[in-house]
């Protein structure tokens, strides 16, 4: 067949199904709060019970609510009161939201590289790049694939460091039988528009550690320790202000509720296509952690352009206009070197907190091409697909017999 882009028929005519789970039962919630006339959640009810059934779900003692993603993640790393001029060594292939939540704490960030199979961060890299001023590993669930959490924790046990899992993107994804989120100290969940489930925005951060807990819930309540408006107030701990409001978790209660369906159909539709998609030359399929359950909040695809006969940006083309979406890439380039951060002017014109008179200038940290070498030729190389819970298995087959059409057409030229 013509491929496509070539002039031919395109596969797929019909949209695939992308739309998310939103409907009347968030309706019906958001109308208690608004007949409530209490948005704030001074004197709610839904931000609290958020709070408590997140907890619950996952098994854990503590869940702040948040406005964000990365407000979860400042709050984890705000939870941990960390010295100025810290590290946190985290994952190169990342959103700016893990970085953002290091920074803000006037902390260093330190990049460790990624496994070229799963493209999560390496252990490897990790214990290379300790030093005695890091004080947390921060790995990231990419796409929805669990990191090799035994390793991680065995080196942040031996070198007495804690472990936030930034699970933005992986409600859940499990590894060897524990929910992705509840093995390190704390686990930061975003509810943006993207995730598998959402509100918009927001955010949800939790520990089984009572006083990890409790500070995460004081530093984002401004250091004050009551939702109740009554009484004199009381600020035992400096904080910031990123109190979820009433109408968001009105909607990730009812989001909450459908959380266990809505990532069975994500890891149903990601481990059929990849069935579907093994054996083609020059194209890998997402590789899951050894017994980890994978929710495929991206489908990735490695893309080897000399065995495929294709560049990447061509094939993403080629995917596209036979009616899938693809996109070229995931972020252009490991996260350190985009101009935000390879400057290092975070904080006006000084080099704080890279370089400190009072704290010590630290470690040199190269936020600069080589740095993580694998995760730059993956990046180079990756290609993204999409699934969600309300792909039928034709609408996978299609998506299947798009990427062999694709690949064919180049054999057959």
């Amino acid at each position: 067949m013509k491929p496509a882009i070539d002039g031919g028929t395109p596969l797929r005519s019909e949209p695939f199904p992308y739309h998310k789970d939103i409907g009347e039962e968030e309706l019906a919630l958001v109308t208690e709060v608004i007949r409530s006339r209490r948005l704030c959640l001074y004197g709610g009810e839904k931000v609290p019970q958020l709070e408590a059934a997140f907890a619950h779900h996952y098994g854990v003692g503590h869940c702040t609510a948040t406005t964000s993603g990365t407000a979860a993640l400042h709050v984890a790393v705000g939870g941990l009161n960390p010295n100025p001029c810290d590290e946190f060594i985290t994952a190169p292939i990342t959103d700016m939201g893990t970085i953002i939540a290091i920074l803000a704490q006037n902390c260093i960030p330190v990049f460790a590289d990624i496994d070229p199979d799963t493209y999560n961060v390496s252990p490897a890299s990790i214990e290379e790049r300790i030093t005695d001023r890091t004080a947390g590993i921060i790995p990231v669930h990419l796409f929805g694939n669990p990191c090799d959490m035994d390793a991680i924790m065995a080196i942040a046990r031996r070198h007495n460091v804690r472990v936030i899992e930034d699970t933005s993107q992986a409600y859940g994804a499990m590894y060897k039988g524990r929910r992705c989120g509840t093995i390190g100290d704390i686990g930061a969940f975003s509810l943006q528009q993207s995730k598998h489930i959402t509100t918009g925005d927001g955010g949800l951060t939790i520990s089984d550690d009572d006083e990890l807990g409790e500070r995460i819930h004081l530093f984002g309540n401004k250091g004050w320790p009551s939702y109740s408006a009554a009484g004199a107030r009381d600020y035992p701990i400096f904080g910031v202000c990123y109190r979820m409001n009433e109408l968001t978790a009105a909607v990730g209660l009812a989001q909450l509720r459908k959380l266990d369906r809505i990532t069975a159909g994500y890891n149903w539709a990601g481990e059929l296509l990849t069935r579907k998609l093994q054996g083609i030359s020059g194209l890998t399929p997402p590789i899951t952690q050894p017994d980890g359950l994978h929710t495929y909040w991206h489908f990735p695809l490695r893309i080897n352009e000399e065995e495929l006969g294709m560049s990447k940006e061509r094939f993403a083309e080629a995917v596209t206009a036979e009616g899938a979406n693809c996109s070229a890439g995931y972020i252009g380039c490991p996260i350190f070197m985009y101009e935000a951060l390879r400057n290092k002017h975070i904080y006006g014109e000084t080099l704080f907190p890279f370089e400190s008179d009072e704290f010590g200038s630290g470690h040199h940290v190269p936020y600069e091409q080589g740095y993580c070498p694998e995760a730059e030729r993956a990046l180079n190389e990756m290609v993204c697909l999409g699934v969600n819970q309300y792909f039928s298995e034709q609408d996978i087959q299609d998506m299947a017999d798009i990427v062999h059409k694709v690949a064919e057409s180049v054999r057959r030229s």
